[in-house]
């Protein structure tokens, strides 16, 4: 008896099962898997994140971070409909992972189009507007997570909930490196960090320099008032139901986000 081979779809139709699943997930939020779909390059996950992107309306900033300072980098695209000024509440019936993460974010304040040759350092940080203190609020549609595959998150937009935003503050181009950036959190009254270089990149430049050219790659580019948040200074902490959290990178202010109970 011969073995029964089982056969899959062609990648093109894979990633748009995969971003139809995100999609219908997030509308009757429900978990789904994307295991069975093996999506096995970041090409793919990237592919995916472009189709749920399009349904989502614009795109407002990004996330990107690496996990350590010579690690590859990865990112998604923000929603703009997600990206929230400080103070902000949410429904805890919609947010049932409440992974917190405060972060140092960033504003593009001049277009970085998609064009051939490659950005440098020095016209990214020209592109720089301001930098602000961010909570990025983590909420994934996948069931698996946090075990979920990397390339299956990374394709559920980095498992992006919604990103609250504080005061702008004038860029100084040292905030690029993190080694000494200082951050903390509250869930209430409750301090639950105070760290130093928490963020693994440390080199924020690379990664903003990667990020330029992978938008520019994907004929998106980097859009004048979008928020580009740059990967945890506090790891990511899970807040208890009916909780307001509270973020601050010391120097630069923080931002606020409660959860609400009963709300959907």
């Amino acid at each position: 008896m011969s073995d029964t081979v089982t056969l899959q779809p062609p990648m093109e139709a894979r990633i748009a099962t995969a971003a139809r699943r995100l999609l219908d997930a997030r509308r009757t939020r429900t978990r789904i898997t994307l295991d069975d779909l093996a999506l096995t390059e970041a090409a793919h996950a990237y592919a995916v994140q472009d189709l749920v992107i399009q349904s989502l309306g614009p795109i407002g900033g990004w996330k990107v971070g690496a996990k350590g300072p010579d690690r590859e980098p990865t990112c998604a695209p923000l929603p703009a409909a997600g990206i929230l000024a400080t103070p902000a509440t949410l429904p805890d019936g919609a947010w049932r992972v409440r992974g917190i993460e405060t972060e140092l974010a960033l504003r593009i304040d001049t277009d970085l189009p998609e064009r051939d040759a490659p950005y440098t350092l020095d016209e990214v940080i020209a592109a720089i507007g301001a930098v602000l203190p961010t909570i990025e609020v983590v909420e994934t549609r996948l069931r698996e997570f946090p075990q979920a595959a990397p390339l299956a998150m990374l394709a559920d937009l980095g498992a992006h909930g919604a990103l609250v935003t504080g005061a702008a503050l004038s860029f100084q181009s040292g905030l690029l490196a993190t080694q000494k950036l200082a951050a903390q959190q509250w869930f209430d009254d409750r301090q639950v960090a105070d760290s130093v270089g928490g963020n693994p990149a440390q080199d924020l430049g690379r990664v903003l320099v990667w990020l330029a050219n992978h938008c520019a790659s994907r004929g998106l580019g980097l859009r004048q008032g979008q928020i580009v948040t740059t990967g945890s200074c506090t790891g990511m902490l899970f807040a208890p139901a009916a909780c307001r959290v509270r973020g601050t990178v010391v120097g630069l202010g923080g931002c606020e986000v409660g959860f609400v109970t009963g709300g959907d």
